[in-house]
């Protein structure tokens, strides 16, 4: 006699649509999501562990321990500095800008003042600092 085998029947979930739709959500946040650029600095001025001088035909911008902003000796207020900075930018051969600061102002200060040099047209802006003694 002669006995039939059992069969065993194996439930299993077919994952396939499951796949396809993580795959299609993903796709969708990448193109719906924002990019921001981080614009974080982290910054230990005044002082520098290498420096570099910089050209006499650079436009210097000054702030001070007060956070006013002076180009060219003139007080200027901050939302001010990219028409005046786009002016002598024009008549300047090299357009580059060298922000001066106080060690004790605000980091938001400097960050204002940088963001407005780079806005003006300037192609270089760059904070000066002074070398660390001894190195």
């Amino acid at each position: 006699m002669r006995f039939r085998q059992k069969q065993q029947n194996v439930d299993t979930v077919d994952v396939s649509p499951l796949i396809d739709m993580v795959f299609i959500l993903l796709i969708f946040f990448m193109v719906t999501t924002t990019f921001v650029k981080d614009m974080k600095l982290d910054l230990n001025r005044p002082s520098a562990a290498s420096a570099s001088l910089a050209s006499t035909k650079v436009i210097r911008v000054y702030i001070d321990n007060s956070g006013e902003v002076f180009i060219d000796n003139q007080p200027i207020k901050v939302w001010a500095i990219q028409s005046k900075l786009r002016d002598l930018l024009r008549t300047s051969t090299e357009k580059s800008v060298l922000v001066i600061t106080d060690s004790d102002i605000p980091v938001k200060s400097l960050i204002d003042v940088v963001d407005e040099c780079r806005m003006s047209g300037a192609k270089d802006v760059a904070v000066s600092t002074t070398k660390e003694m001894g190195q």
